[in-house]
């Protein structure tokens, strides 16, 4: 999964340079480290405006602890080809916010008569005022890109991150954030203010740390989710009520402690084309260190008496890949026990992605939901590389489908790209799978269709 581009250039350089695209697959997003995703649905297109991780050093943040200084916004029509933006706020153009602070946590933005809302929590420069910990500013737009403008002064009479917006149906709008506790209040129609005394939501576990807030409305039910450390890491949980500000009934797990061992996750929710949608974040980038995380987005279901189905994380991730496009196989919907691996390409240069490793006769890999058009393909491109001998079987609708088509990788040491004609032409959505025909190690970074 190579992002060649991010080999030359610094994210900052790369962003001030131009609008950069990716393919879908988990990660979403793959030239920088992203976290606490809110998704949002703004007129035909989804955007989503994550925190942005970096790697702290001496005089730049905390090393060792989270480190953000600014926010981007991505936006895709599809769930596939995702753009970034680029910068929309920054930690020292924001009047309130105190220099070089590096807590620019998890936002939110929200659309209201024409105006996008960004709200987004950081460390105040003016402790007299506006008291010590963290504040909750926002920053008014035109569109949902930007550019936007922050207000000269945080939300009074919010202490706290992790800010939540929530508009009901009768147009009142809502206000979430967390500090130990979660908290809600009504917000005036011009989204800057509070309209209400500040509720602390209760009949929520009062063991173990609960932060980011996240509620949203499905036929008349109000589900207040968030992360919640039940045992030593954060997994999702929500509760249920009648009404934006509770009371709250405890109802269950969204997702469970992540199995990479990532101490945080963060999430919002959508309703897209009449699918819903679970965004959240791991570490894939950095297995070692929770701190720089990437955001992830997988589907999401409702039982029939409303509660919501466990969402089981996968690297394939959602939306459907262009046959015609660099599928990267190592986002696998399934793999075979034995005889093949996920590592990354580069250790040094995480960025470049990942490689599907076989070295095992029979060892497969199944990557679902690949439109190959209404005309018929008749190519296969690969990037191998792999031990003399090495061959790899090409199939469609299970490990015993049919064979469409055979590459050798040609060369052990350096990437190679191999080409084919397909056994028999492809057309329409199918599930593919990769099989290895014997025991040589072979290696695959991406395959494409013609």
């Amino acid at each position: 999964m190579k992002i060649y581009i991010a080999k030359f250039l610094t994210t900052a350089t790369l962003m001030a340079a131009l609008h950069y695209n990716a393919m879908a697959q988990n990660p979403i997003v793959r030239n920088q480290f992203s976290a606490d995703p809110s998704a949002r649905v703004f007129g035909d297109k989804v955007y989503v405006f994550p925190s942005h991780d970096l790697l702290a050093t001496e005089g730049k943040g905390r090393p060792g602890w989270f480190c953000m200084e600014d926010y981007h916004v991505f936006s895709s029509s599809n769930l596939t080809d995702w753009t970034d933006h680029g910068l929309i706020i920054t930690q020292n153009k924001v009047p309130w916010v105190r220099p070089d602070s590096y807590s620019m946590w998890a936002p939110d933005c929200i659309e209201r008569n024409g105006k996008y809302y960004f709200y987004f929590p950081a460390a105040p420069k003016d402790t007299i005022t506006y008291g010590k910990g963290f504040r909750i500013g926002v920053a008014v737009a035109n569109k949902p890109e930007g550019p936007y403008t922050p207000e000269s002064t945080p939300i009074k009479g919010v202490h706290g991150i992790d800010p939540n917006v929530f508009i009901d149906k009768d147009g009142q709008a809502y206000l979430y954030w967390s500090a130990g506790n979660i908290y809600g209040a009504k917000l005036k129609s011009n989204m800057l203010e509070l309209d209400s005394k500040v509720d602390t939501l209760g009949y929520l576990p009062t063991k173990g740390l609960k932060e980011g807030p996240y509620l949203f409305e499905r036929n008349g039910v109000y589900y207040l989710t968030y992360p919640h450390v039940e045992n030593k890491i954060e997994r999702l949980e929500y509760a249920i009520g009648d009404n934006p500000l509770g009371p709250f009934k405890y109802a269950g797990v969204i997702m469970d402690e992540s199995a990479s061992g990532c101490w945080t996750n963060h999430h919002s929710f959508i309703n897209f084309e009449n699918q819903w949608y679970l965004f959240y974040h791991d570490r894939d980038y950095s297995p070692g260190f929770d701190k720089a995380r990437s955001i992830r987005a997988d589907s999401l279901s409702f039982n029939a008496d409303g509660t919501i189905k466990k969402v089981i994380p996968t690297l394939r991730g959602i939306g459907v890949t262009d046959a015609k496009k660099e599928i990267q196989v190592d986002r696998y919907s399934a793999i075979s026990n034995e005889g093949a691996s996920i590592d990354f390409i580069d250790t040094t240069n995480r960025f470049l992605g990942w490689k599907t490793i076989f070295t095992k006769q029979g060892a497969w890999v199944q990557y679902n939901t690949v439109n190959f058009g209404a005309k018929p393909l008749k190519k296969i491109t690969a990037n191998m590389l792999g031990e003399k001998d090495a061959e790899i079987e090409f199939r469609t609708g299970s490990t015993a489908g049919p064979v469409i088509a055979t590459l050798k990788p040609g060369n052990i040491k350096v990437w190679n790209i191999s080409k084919g004609n397909l056994a028999k032409t492809i057309a329409g959505i199918q599930h593919i799978f990769i099989t290895a025909k014997n025991n040589k190690r072979i290696e695959i970074d991406w395959v494409s269709f013609e």
